[in-house]
């Protein structure tokens, strides 16, 4: 099996993409919130990794592919928010201060946590971009000297539990208004959150759109004063 995925240049996306697609037929089937696709698509992927004694390098070799597209397709996000500019405008004030409570409250959490757990500086520096997207957390990470594979860990899990708990959670706190709901799901749990709001509506999805590129930006600025605290 190695051998296939070292001589087939597209193995690793192969694999990566008929894990998911698996996953989304599951998803239709059974149609349960917690059998989120891509959870369905690591595990089936890892098992798969195992069951053949796959090296992981020989499997990212032709999977890397997949990664370059994670900016275009973050880029993308801004469609539905130039759709959904005008209510945008009319909600800037709290728009602004929701992503800014949002981004701090991340920040902060991950600060408490270290403390209780005693992590070391790297492992803080870690969990500091959790709730950002995968382009942007990876470099936040390596610049603060953290362990970025373990980061991207992090972010992939807070994502598909943003996208399977949205829903309870927003019903537990009766969060009925859509620019509400937008930026709480953009913010906490970045694209992969993204698509279940925009599965709720436009304008939902327009707003977490927007959270994601705005969060983002506010976390790497806020990851860094962070980091000289512990």
């Amino acid at each position: 099996m190695n051998d296939f995925l070292y001589n087939t240049v597209f193995g690793g996306v192969a694999i990566s993409l008929g894990t998911y697609f698996l996953g989304m037929w599951i998803q239709k089937k059974c149609k349960m919130a917690i059998l989120n696709p891509l959870l369905i698509s690591i595990v089936f992927t890892i098992a798969f990794l195992v069951a053949g004694h796959v090296d992981y390098d020989n499997y990212y070799e032709g999977a890397k592919y997949i990664s370059y597209l994670l900016t275009p397709a973050t880029i993308c996000l801004a469609i539905p928010l130039y759709e959904q500019f005008e209510i945008l405008k009319k909600n800037w004030r709290a728009v602004l201060i929701g992503i800014v409570s949002g981004v701090f409250t991340s920040l902060i959490s991950v600060l408490v946590i270290s403390f209780l757990f005693h992590f070391s500086h790297a492992e803080y520096v870690t969990f500091l971009p959790k709730s950002i997207t995968t382009a942007i957390g990876m470099g936040v990470s390596e610049e603060l000297g953290g362990y970025v594979s373990i980061t991207v860990a992090a972010i992939i899990i807070t994502g598909i539990l943003g996208n399977i708990c949205s829903d309870f959670i927003l019903k537990c706190f009766h969060i009925k208004e859509p620019v509400a709901k937008g930026i709480a799901i953009g913010v906490s749990s970045h694209a992969v959150g993204t698509a279940r709001a925009m599965e709720m509506g436009k304008i939902e999805g327009a707003l977490s759109s927007l959270s994601i590129v705005v969060a983002g930006i506010f976390t790497v600025v806020g990851a860094s004063f962070f980091a000289m605290i512990w």
